[in-house]
């Protein structure tokens, strides 16, 4: 009887979780509120990009609400983009987040949200309560205003 020596099957790929800064906690920015987190985003947004396409992004917070990083979760058209939600936990698993506010631009200006948006905004926290990661808010961001869906008290 032959046996098959091909051992191929035993080697697999190993994971390394790491995580690495170079900015210290307390130079962090904190997120105290929705103005707040829509003034860091903001100064991060490229400006010749929030009026032309839809981007996602995700805030990732530490335990203090201290930002521990900004993760592009997709880049899209005018009216739309495509969010994959195991992506967007990936970054906040390897971050150690342990909150976080979605964001997304709509480059027409308007500011309110669509079905599509109060839909993925259900999604998303349903995920994180599984995970234990905490959805803290959804802004959709324009150029010079935003919708909060924390305030609005539609989280």
């Amino acid at each position: 009887m032959k046996t098959n020596e091909n051992s191929s099957w035993k080697t697999v790929s190993e994971i390394d979780l790491i995580y690495r800064t170079k900015i210290k906690s307390s130079e962090r920015p904190l997120i105290t509120s929705s103005r707040s987190a829509y003034a860091i985003l903001r100064d991060c947004w490229d400006p010749d990009k929030i009026e032309f396409i839809e981007q996602f992004k995700v805030l990732l917070l530490s335990q203090a609400n201290k930002v521990l990083g900004i993760y592009e979760a997709s880049s899209g058209g005018i009216a739309g983009t495509v969010v994959d939600v195991r992506l967007l936990f990936v970054a906040a698993l390897k971050a150690n987040s342990v909150g976080f506010i979605i964001t997304h631009n709509h480059p027409s200006g308007n500011t309110a949200p669509s079905e599509a948006d109060k839909s993925i905004t259900r999604k998303i926290k349903a995920a994180g309560e599984l995970l234990d990661i905490k959805l803290l808010d959804h802004l959709i961001v324009t150029a010079d205003s935003y919708y909060s869906f924390a305030d609005e008290g539609a989280l």
